[in-house]
């Protein structure tokens, strides 16, 4: 039997409105706002989740 690593990436999503010059901006002020903990993404943001497997054998030129 073989060992997977298996990666598990939960996507969260949130759409806020913000009055901006550009949409740079716009971007920079949420950006800075959700390092900020302005927004918060739980549970109730969750959109999807993706799940990645790859074997987690050494090749043999590892081994040499």
């Amino acid at each position: 039997m073989k060992t997977y690593e298996v990666t598990i990436t939960e996507t969260l999503q949130k759409t806020v409105t913000v009055e901006a010059d550009s949409r740079e901006e716009a971007e920079r002020q949420v950006e800075e706002s959700w390092n900020n903990s302005e927004y918060i993404l739980d549970a109730d943001s969750f959109v999807g989740v993706d799940f990645s497997a790859r074997t987690n054998e050494r090749s043999r030129e590892y081994e040499r």
